[in-house]
C-alpha cells in the first residue's frame, strides 16, 4: 500500500463535534495502526479559547468516548505531540494571517515540507468564504500552477441544498483550487461492507453474470436510523431526508451496485461508470412523483426541540426509482431511508428472478421463496446469499437458506471507521470514494423535480409511529408492483 507523505492537517472547525467523534478519533487509530506519516502535524481552528494542551485534552476525550480501540497511553502521548489550536474567526482576515504565521513555524519545527489538507468541518454556507479567505491569504496554489507542496481541501455533505447552491459552493472552490485538489467526502463510502461491493461483482464469476435485468427482479436500498433528529434540528428542519441521505448516501449506493465494470481500478474510471448510472436515472415528472415517492414523519417529530409546530419536513422517504440503460431497462429499484424506525440498519438486497413456475414451484399458492444477495452496511456487516434447500426428511420440503458472511467473525478485530480510510486516501491522493463535481449535481438536477414537486403540494404528510418501519403508503408503493419491503 502506498504510504502518505508528511502533511499538515489543518482542521476548520476543529473543536467541533465532527472532530471530536470522528476525525480526531480516526486520526488517532490511524496512528495506532502506524499508517501516518512519520512527521505529521494536526492543527485545529476554531473561535473557541483553547490553548494547545486544553486542545490535546478535548481531543483525547473525543478518543476515549468514540475511538473504535480503548486509547493506549504511550501511543497517545506520541499522538498527542502533533496537535495545536489557532483561535480565529472565520471572518476575520488577520485571523488568517495569524494562522499561516502559526502553520508555517510548526512546520519549520516538525521539518515539514508544507504540503497541506484543509479540512472543512463548518456549516456550507461558509465553504465560499473560508477558500476565499485560504486564496487571499496565499496558503493554497492551484496543482496545475504549483504540483509541490501540495494543497488539497476536503468539503463536508451536504453541499448546497438544491442545484443551484450546489454549484455556488462548487464554483467558489474552483475559484481556488483545481478539481483533483477537491474532496468531497461522504463517509458512507468509506465504510467497508459499501467498498467490498465492487469486490462481490468483479472479483467473484458467481455474481456479476446476474447482475442484470435478465435475472435480476428488483433491488432494495434502506438505511434506516432508529434514533430521531436529536440536536441537529435546526439543520434537519431544513434539510429533510431527501437532501440529508437520498442525494448522496442512497444515490452513490445505487451508483456502486448497478454500474458498469470499469476497465481499471483509477479514480476517474469508477467515478466515470458511477456517474453514467446517475446520468442514466430516470427523470421524474410531477406525475412520476406521485406515484413513485412516499414520504413521511414521525409522530413525535413536531415536539422536537428547535421542530417549528407545522412543520412539514420529512423524515422518511420511500421511492421507487428505474435506471434507462441496457443492463437495467425495466428493473424497480426501490429505495427506503428514515428516522425513527424500528431499528439501525442499512442494506442493499439483490433479489433474483423467480424460477418457472414449474418442478418445486409448480403449486401457485405456496411459491419458493426467490434467491437475494444481501449487502449488509451497518451495523452487523456482512453478506448473504438467500438460496432454497431441501429440509431432510423422506418428503421434499423446500425452505430458504442462508450462506451468512460475517465481518467480524471472519475478520477478527473491528472494522476500522469510515472516516480512517477516507482520510487516509486524502493524504495518498486517491479520490475514488470522493465525489466529483459533476455526480453532485448531475444527483441534484435528478432529486429538484422532486423538492420542486413536494413544494408545492400542500396535502397532509404522513405520519408513522416511531419505532415502525414508516408510513402505510410506503408498503402501499412497493406492494402495488406485487413486491414486499424485506425484514431487516
Amino acid at each position: 500500500m502506498k504510504l502518505p507523505a508528511d502533511v499538515t492537517i489543518v482542521i476548520f472547525g476543529g473543536a467541533g463535534d465532527l472532530a471530536h467523534r470522528k476525525l480526531l478519533p480516526a486520526l488517532y487509530n490511524l496512528h495506532v495502526d502506524r499508517l501516518l506519516p512519520p512527521t505529521l502535524a494536526v492543527v485545529g481552528v476554531g473561535r473557541k479559547e483553547m490553548s494547545d494542551d486544553a486542545y490535546r485534552a478535548f481531543a483525547k476525550d473525543g478518543v476515549t468516548q468514540f475511538s473504535r480501540r480503548p486509547i493506549d497511553e504511550q501511543a497517545w502521548e506520541a499522538f498527542a505531540r502533533t496537535l495545536c489550536f489557532v483561535n480565529m474567526s472565520l471572518d476575520d482576515e488577520r485571523g488568517f494571517a495569524t494562522l499561516g504565521a502559526r502553520l508555517d513555524s510548526v512546520e519549520h519545527a516538525g521539518g515539514l515540507a508544507g504540503d497541506r489538507i484543509y479540512y472543512l468541518a463548518v456549516p456550507p454556507a461558509l465553504f465560499a468564504s473560508t477558500v476565499k479567505q485560504l486564496a487571499r491569504s496565499r496558503m493554497v496554489a492551484r496543482a496545475s500552477q504549483r504540483p509541490e507542496p501540495f494543497a488539497r481541501i476536503i468539503v463536508e455533505k451536504p453541499i448546497g441544498h438544491d442545484l443551484e447552491s450546489a454549484r455556488t459552493i462548487n464554483d467558489a472552490l474552483a475559484e481556488v483550487f483545481d478539481e483533483e485538489q477537491i474532496y468531497r467526502i461522504d463517509h458512507y463510502l468509506g465504510k467497508e461492507t459499501v467498498q467490498n461491493v465492487l469486490v462481490l461483482r468483479f472479483a467473484n464469476s458467481i455474481f456479476e453474470p446476474l447482475m442484470n435485468q435478465r435475472h435480476v427482479d428488483h433491488v432494495q436500498i434502506t438505511v434506516a436510523e432508529e434514533e430521531g433528529v436529536g440536536t441537529r434540528a435546526g439543520y434537519y428542519e431544513q434539510a429533510g431526508a431527501l437532501r440529508d441521505m437520498v442525494q448522496n448516501h442512497l444515490l452513490q449506493l445505487l451508483a456502486l451496485i448497478a454500474m458498469e465494470p470499469p476497465h481499471s481500478l483509477s479514480a476517474e474510471v469508477v467515478r466515470d461508470e458511477k456517474l453514467e448510472v446517475l446520468q442514466s436515472l430516470r427523470p421524474m415528472d410531477p406525475a412520476a412523483v406521485d406515484a413513485a415517492t412516499v414520504r413521511g414523519q414521525y409522530t413525535g417529530y413536531r415536539n422536537e426541540s428547535g421542530v417549528k409546530p407545522d412543520s412539514r419536513t420529512e423524515t422518511f422517504v420511500a421511492l421507487r426509482v428505474y435506471i434507462d440503460n441496457w443492463r437495467w431497462a425495466g428493473v424497480p429499484f426501490f429505495l427506503r431511508t428514515g428516522k425513527r424506525l424500528s431499528k439501525r440498519a442499512s442494506e442493499i438486497a439483490v433479489q433474483l428472478k423467480e424460477v418457472p413456475p414449474i418442478l418445486f414451484n409448480a403449486n401457485p399458492g405456496d411459491p419458493l421463496t426467490p434467491d437475494v444477495l444481501s449487502i449488509r452496511i451497518q451495523p452487523d456487516e456482512g453478506f448473504s446469499f438467500e438460496i432454497n434447500s431441501k429440509v431432510p426428511g423422506p418428503h421434499v420440503n423446500i425452505d430458504p437458506v442462508k450462506m451468512d458472511f460475517h465481518y467480524k467473525t471472519e475478520f477478527q478485530g473491528s472494522s476500522p471507521e469510515a472516516y480512517e480510510r477516507l482520510l487516509l486516501d486524502v493524504m495518498i491522493g486517491d479520490q475514488t470514494l470522493f465525489m466529483r463535481r459533476d455526480a453532485v449535481e448531475t444527483a441534484w438536477r435528478w432529486v429538484m423535480p422532486i423538492l420542486e414537486h413536494w413544494s408545492q403540494n400542500q396535502q397532509p404528510l404522513p405520519t408513522y409511529p416511531d419505532g415502525s418501519w414508516g408510513p402505510a403508503e410506503a408498503d402501499a408503493l412497493i406492494e402495488a408492483t406485487g413486491r414486499h419491503w424485506r425484514k431487516l
